[in-house]
């Protein structure tokens, strides 16, 4: 077998999962048993990971996916990097994995429709001095694309990038974002599954990387008060089987199809209901702030980038695409994508246009400031929760298992911030 020859010059091979809040999880497997494990998986408890089982009923499976086997040279070693499947019984795919929601989407709106997608994720995080979850510390104060000596990170990013190209990850651009100590590797374009399976072992390289060169990485939404936060913008285009961009249409406005409206309009009249899964922690919503690069209105723009949905100049028409602004790498990547493409489908099915663009800064327009209102994003985990709990598109999206656990999870992470005293109620009212 090709695979246990691969695996002959690696020190470790591991499979990567997810919880369903998206943490990465791993298992270490000797390789010499590559060819059973394949056949038969390997047994977990399900019910201590967030999301996957209850303890009386928590005997889990874990299968690599060979087809997202990648060797990752670190300092230390070789990894073997695969991609973990969970089910509840041989041939029994779990309905509470993650992975398998994005699959069941993806693999619907080809069947039904003949749409394929290719996805291009942008990833942001912070390169900090220090772990310390009490008061994160700068690495450096640079800004926007500023160089060395002022930008610490470089050596790191250099280092991610030839680690990712060693083991067949090609970039297209890397530099620093806005924010001190803030840093963005791009990707080159990839098929949705393949994107979210990456995304995962991205994230696993820049946490090692930034670790052995005396860093801590860091993908929390807004770390720091009064500064921009960490996103993960993702651009998505459609295509036929043909491979023909169904975004483009000559001589439209914009050059968009009516099918690239509709899709838009989906993603737009969804999005309140969806963003508990783009924006999942009580932190991400701290980051929706007026002049900050993160949305705050649900609206789209051709070139915009206060717009939730956002066009981006293309000169090719096959580079025709959009850009959600809206979510963060603290969410569960497979939800994401899954919720993000199913948002669109939905809009394409009810023909639901997307209306005029935004025109100029959507931060500057006299909006009523009300504690509810459905013009804008939700601005509170709470807001968030409130309208996840009623949507039945999230539901049929997410399978009822996942629904059901996944707000089970987060109504728990919300009522720790409800009842939890912080530093800055001290400050407000200790003197009262």
């Amino acid at each position: 077998m090709i695979l246990k020859t691969q695996l002959k010059d690696i020190d470790v091979a591991k499979i990567f999962f997810t919880d369903i809040n998206g943490r990465i999880m791993s298992l270490s497997f000797n390789p010499q048993r590559i060819e059973s494990i394949l056949e038969n998986g390997i047994g977990f408890d399900g019910s201590s990971i967030a999301g996957y089982a209850r303890v009386e009923n928590s005997d889990r499976l874990l299968f690599p996916d060979p087809s997202s086997f990648k060797k990752i040279p670190f300092s230390d070693g070789t990894v073997g990097f695969f991609t973990g499947k969970i089910y509840n019984a041989p041939e029994i795919r779990s309905p509470a994995d993650p992975r398998a929601v994005l699959e069941k989407v993806l693999n619907e709106a080809e069947a039904d429709h003949g749409y394929r997608f290719t996805i291009g994720p942008e990833h942001e995080f912070f390169l900090l001095s220090k772990e310390s979850r009490e008061a994160p510390v700068h690495s450096d104060a640079a800004g926007y694309f500023q160089s060395a000596p002022h930008d610490k990170g470089e050596p790191v990013r250099r280092r991610i990038v030839d680690t990712l190209k060693r083991c067949g990850i090609e970039f297209e651009k890397t530099h620093h974002e806005v924010t001190s100590s803030q840093h963005e590797i791009n990707l080159e374009p990839a098929a949705p599954l393949w994107a979210a399976d990456r995304t995962v072992l991205v994230n696993h390289v820049i946490h090692t990387i930034a670790s052995e060169m005396g860093f801590y990485a860091s993908f929390m939404p807004k770390p720091f008060d009064h500064f921009n936060r960490n996103a993960f913008h993702v651009h998505l285009s459609m295509q036929d089987r043909q491979g023909k961009n169904l975004f483009y249409e000559k001589g439209a406005p914009f050059d968009l199809s009516p099918l690239a409206r509709r899709f838009i309009g989906g993603i737009l009249e969804y999005a309140r209901e969806a963003s508990i899964v783009m924006a999942s922690t009580n932190n991400s919503y701290k980051a929706y702030v007026i002049e900050r690069e993160a949305p705050v209105v649900r609206g789209w723009g051709y070139a915009n980038r206060s717009s939730m949905v956002r066009i981006p100049r293309c000169e090719a028409p096959q580079s025709t695409r959009i850009e959600l602004r809206n979510p963060d790498p603290a969410g569960n990547v497979y939800l994401q994508l899954a919720v993000l493409i199913a948002m669109g489908i939905r809009g394409i099915k009810e023909k639901r246009d997307c209306g005029k663009p935004d025109t100029g800064s959507t931060y500057k327009k006299a909006y009523q400031q009300r504690v509810y209102n459905r013009r804008f994003l939700p601005r509170s985990l709470f807001e968030a929760l409130m309208e996840a709990e009623r949507s039945r598109f999230l539901k049929e999206v997410l399978g009822e298992r996942v629904f059901e656990n996944y707000l089970a999870v987060k109504i728990r992470e919300w009522e720790l911030h409800r009842t939890g005293v912080t530093p800055l109620e001290h400050r407000m009212y200790l003197n009262v």
